[in-house]
């Protein structure tokens, strides 16, 4: 598994390359490929809808400097923002046991062993795709799939600051609210670690990817 730090990058420009790597992924030509980095204030909306769950005026969002886009994962509305940690792993899942299940159990499960890492109780909310401590959620998920292999992920609140979710209902979850690491521990969680602690989780759940993503396409 590659796992590749992009930093601070747009979410049109993390969409493309996703798109480009899924192909080298399917071919073969690429190893499976986790990566990791942040995003400028940006609102993604989901297939599954989202823009009724927008509480601000596109031209507010724009004044703003926030983005506003659809995108091709699963699940509603949520946002992203400096201080939060976002994870696409580009993986073929074909031959492996369990299939998108399976894949989107394990990834919940890297980001339930991420959060214990820092003392902090994660775990799943039946029905509620992501991962939550209590009724708080510290992680959004949604996933798109082609040819068998996965793009977009998951998204970790790790700083403090999570005012950007005040403009939408946290994937469309009347009554959910977010949480953060740093909010949880009552301390400032560097991003480095976190994106450390995420990456080994990966290569924990996911020991056999490289060699998935080495098998002749179909």
């Amino acid at each position: 598994m590659r796992t590749i730090d992009l930093g601070l990058v747009g979410h049109a420009q993390a969409e493309a390359l996703q798109l480009e790597t899924l192909e080298a992924v399917r071919q073969g030509r690429e190893d499976n490929t986790l990566y990791l980095l942040e995003h400028p204030p940006v609102i993604t909306l989901g297939r599954q809808g989202g823009l009724e769950n927008l509480h601000a005026p596109e031209a507010l969002l724009r004044a703003q400097g926030i983005d506003l886009c659809q995108t091709a994962r699963g699940g509603n509305i949520t946002c992203h923002f400096p201080g939060q940690l976002v994870g696409y792993p580009v993986f073929r899942i074909e031959r492996r046991p369990g299939g998108i299940r399976r894949f989107f159990e394990d990834m919940e499960e890297a980001v339930i062993r991420t959060c214990r890492d820092f003392g902090v109780a994660a775990a799943r909310i039946a029905g509620r795709p992501g991962a939550w401590v209590g009724e708080r959620k510290i992680c959004s998920m949604g996933i798109g799939v082609r040819h068998w292999v996965t793009f977009h992920g998951l998204a970790l609140n790790v700083a403090r600051d999570l005012a950007l979710f005040d403009l939408i209902t946290l994937c469309g979850l009347a009554g959910a609210r977010p949480t953060s690491l740093s909010l949880e521990t009552g301390r400032d969680i560097p991003m480095k670690d976190v994106k450390d602690a995420l990456a080994g989780h990966f290569r924990e759940l996911f020991p056999d990817s490289a060699l998935a993503a080495r098998q002749p396409a179909a």
